[in-house]
């Protein structure tokens, strides 16, 4: 691949509707993505005392991240290409099917989204079993 396909942009791009409406689907994507498919594990875990190791835990990780992984595509690829993950907007970057500007609207805020989302996601599994451990006693 020559290098010659990779383009740069200008950044008045990334200040287009397009391209704000694409960093937005992209955080959806990304919210749907964190919160089903990793929310899931962990509440499996804590509502079967770290079952999550077990084979069926295993299982039920997967097949949740497969339809969250499905559902966050779907949401997304009509507007902003269904990347969710930067692996994905780099690898287009790469192959010059997206310009720098554009890779830089979904990439970056897709990072920030995921560490966004799992710092909240974890402190509400907290609450979580900080409630089931107040059912249990009642």
């Amino acid at each position: 691949m020559p290098i010659s396909r990779i383009a740069v942009g200008s950044p008045a791009e990334a200040s287009q509707p397009d391209a704000l409406r694409a960093a937005v689907a992209e955080f959806i994507s990304m919210l749907i993505f964190v919160f089903a498919g990793e929310g899931s594990g962990m509440a499996f875990a804590k509502l079967t005392d770290n079952g999550s190791t077990t084979p069926a835990g295993l299982i039920a990780a997967s097949i949740a991240h497969a339809f969250a992984l499905f559902v966050a595509v779907s949401v997304g690829a009509n507007i902003s290409g269904g990347h969710v993950n930067p692996a994905v907007t780099f690898g287009a970057f790469v192959g010059g099917h997206i310009t720098c500007s554009e890779a830089s609207c979904t990439g970056l805020p897709n990072c920030l989204d995921l560490l966004l989302h799992a710092c909240f996601l974890s402190l509400l599994l907290v609450d979580l079993k900080h409630q089931l451990l107040h059912f249990h006693q009642e």
